[in-house]
């Protein structure tokens, strides 16, 4: 037992990174960037556990990659940091932060072998630029540029985050104890990702697999009288609807669940579920703007969908141009991209009764090519 846990931070909303995907789930080749940071330290080192900091709705999907101990964040570092203290036996916690994900294995070795000398064990690089403070030159040779993973004896960390006062790093909280600090030789190859530019920097990461991630979803909706009917966003011109806790759109609904199948993100239900007042007589194009929204936040890029509507009524020929540019224009991609067929059950089984639709769809999706950002 190496008396450690490991702590990577990654609840953040990603707002300086300006781009619809949140940095953590950046593709190197089929792995995700948290889980590519996290694999990294678990070979480099050995750990008791690796705990994950996320935000719930991403660790929902995090738990479908790797068995760790995930905790959801809270709004600040310090916070989120607190959180997963709690969950801490060991003696000793390293704490790093996802975005920081090429930090070498000499580093960590580095840090893990000083563990006696202080309270807390710190990575530092020299200034080498001039300084100035309100107008003043300083002493570069007094500064540190100050870097993570930062090692802690998990009881000091822990009383040191039991103040309002909030740090920016783990030994800034030690030393407000009066603790010591041990700095120890940091690397320019542990750059922080921040922003877009940040992306040159980080040399250890590969180019995201061009692979295809197909999925599949089918829906299926009878109809009810008096009540507006909408397939593919779009009303359709007849005096019933379908029977639903939204509006029922059939069509939207296989197509939402394609696109979650090929993300590996559940379904419609489990997003959007039918118990929850909230999504009552919900415009369905709202749920899958909303999903295109998570798709693309989560690392992936729309291809195409292919699109069968079976429906001996209404007659849908007159609305499938229309069908095909909403489509388009809610998933963001070209209209030739998106595939609609209707066909009927010759007059077979409910559709054939004219009881209502089903729809079966499949969606295509490649993971961000961040390289061309």
């Amino acid at each position: 037992m190496s008396n450690t846990t490991l702590i990577l931070l990654g609840a953040g909303s990603s707002s300086r990174f300006e781009t619809t995907v949140k940095k953590q789930w950046l593709y190197t080749g089929e792995t995700p960037l948290w889980l590519h940071v996290a694999e990294h330290f678990e070979k480099a080192a050995s750990f008791d556990e690796i705990i994950i900091v996320s935000t719930l709705e991403e660790i929902e999907t995090m738990k479908n990659f790797a068995s760790y101990n995930y905790v959801q964040g809270g709004n600040s570092r310090q916070a989120s940091l607190t959180h997963a203290l709690a969950d801490v036996k060991s003696e000793y916690v390293l704490v790093s932060d996802i975005a920081r994900c090429c930090v070498p294995a000499d580093m960590i070795h580095r840090i893990l072998d000083a563990k006696e000398k202080a309270t807390c064990i710190v990575p530092v690089l020299p200034v080498t630029d001039t300084l100035y403070l309100n107008n003043q030159p300083i002493d570069r040779e007094k500064t540190k540029i100050i870097q993570t993973p930062q090692l802690s004896r998990t009881k000091r960390l822990k009383e040191a985050l039991q103040t309002e006062t909030l740090f920016t790093d783990d030994s800034s909280a030690i030393a407000s104890l009066g603790e010591k600090v041990h700095f120890v030789d940091g690397s320019t190859k542990a750059h922080k990702l921040t922003t877009l530019e940040d992306l040159q920097k980080v040399t250890c990461l590969q180019a995201p697999t061009p692979k295809t991630l197909t999925g599949f979803g089918i829906d299926i909706h009878p109809f009810q009288e008096g009540k507006k009917m909408f397939l593919c966003g779009v009303p359709i011109d007849v005096d019933y609807g379908f029977k639903a806790h939204s509006d029922g759109d059939v069509a939207i609904h296989a197509l939402i669940d394609a696109l979650l199948g090929a993300a590996g993100m559940g379904d419609i239900g489990e997003l959007y579920p039918d118990t929850e007042d909230t999504y009552a007589g919900a415009d369905s194009k709202v749920l899958l703007s909303d999903t295109v929204k998570r798709i693309r936040a989560y690392g992936f890029t729309i291809g195409n969908i292919d699109m069968t509507i079976m429906a001996e009524a209404p007659k849908l020929l007159p609305y499938k141009d229309e069908m095909k540019r909403t489509l388009a224009s809610l998933l963001g991609i070209r209209q030739n991209f998106v595939n609609i067929k209707a066909t009927t059950a010759e007059k077979l089984g409910f559709i054939g009764r004219k009881e209502g639709v089903t729809v079966h769809t499949v969606a295509n999706l490649t993971y961000l090519d961040w390289k061309t950002l």
